[in-house]
């Protein structure tokens, strides 16, 4: 929108320029309200231990696991990416104006639990919470209020994605962060298998819930039906209650 020949380009022919990282209108975003508190469905957050490292896949993947075994999940859009592949209900964090963060978060997961009355929601994370530039996970857990965090994390990462020297915080540390700043548990970690031969990412998994205490599993790689099952039973309790 701030190309002219692009700009003339679209009247010529009758289309909408929409830029992603342009800041909506102020008219347009919402605060935080407290409705998130009327969503009683289960929410899960696909939260990362850095950013680019596949929360948006894996939120996808789980999402449609669940459609599969004929559940109605709906996952929930925190970046441009997600929004220019189709997520329904989204929000784009990296355009949003700091003040309505939470509150977009949460328009968007309420706006989806009342269309759709979903059996699960799924929101995709943003960057990490020990990202030192993208620390996108705070208003995730502060506004979405998951029930649960799925963790997604690249064992042969070392550093945060584009800036050397920066060491990735270990990952116990990290999911010890997440649950004492949500008060809810991390559910099971999903591996990123960057830089890793096919026959060490079984390994991989095993070492990550010997470390832990969870279960970790290459989604992309091996499949999501152990993770599915995981969910599964923390539906039924969520049903119970």
């Amino acid at each position: 929108t701030n190309d002219k020949e692009l700009v003339a380009l679209a009247a010529k022919n009758d289309c909408r320029i929409r830029d992603v990282r342009k800041t909506p209108d102020r008219n347009q975003l919402h605060f935080f309200s407290g409705d998130i508190e009327k969503v009683d469905c289960l929410k899960l957050a696909v939260l990362g231990t850095d950013s680019a490292i596949g929360k948006r896949t894996t939120a996808q993947i789980i999402v449609q696991a669940l459609d599969n075994e004929s559940r109605n999940a709906v996952m929930i859009g925190t970046g441009q990416t997600a929004w220019m592949q189709g997520a329904k209900y989204s929000m784009i964090m990296d355009s949003c104006i700091n003040d309505f963060v939470s509150g977009e978060i949460e328009h968007a997961v309420v706006s989806a639990f009342e269309n759709e009355q979903p059996d699960v929601i799924v929101i995709e994370g943003q960057g990490s919470l020990m990202n030192p530039a993208y620390p996108g996970g705070f208003e995730i857990l502060a506004a979405g209020r998951p029930d649960y965090v799925i963790l997604q994390h690249a064992p042969k990462r070392l550093e945060y994605d584009g800036f050397p020297g920066y060491k990735i915080h270990p990952l116990k540390k990290q999911i010890q962060a997440i649950e004492m700043i949500s008060g809810k548990k991390v559910l099971a970690v999903t591996v990123n298998h960057e830089g890793m031969k096919p026959e060490e990412i079984i390994p991989a998994c095993k070492e990550i819930t010997k470390q832990t205490g969870l279960p970790a599993f290459d989604i992309l790689a091996n499949g999501a039906d152990e993770l599915i099952d995981i969910i599964e039973k923390e539906l039924k309790k969520k049903r119970a209650e």
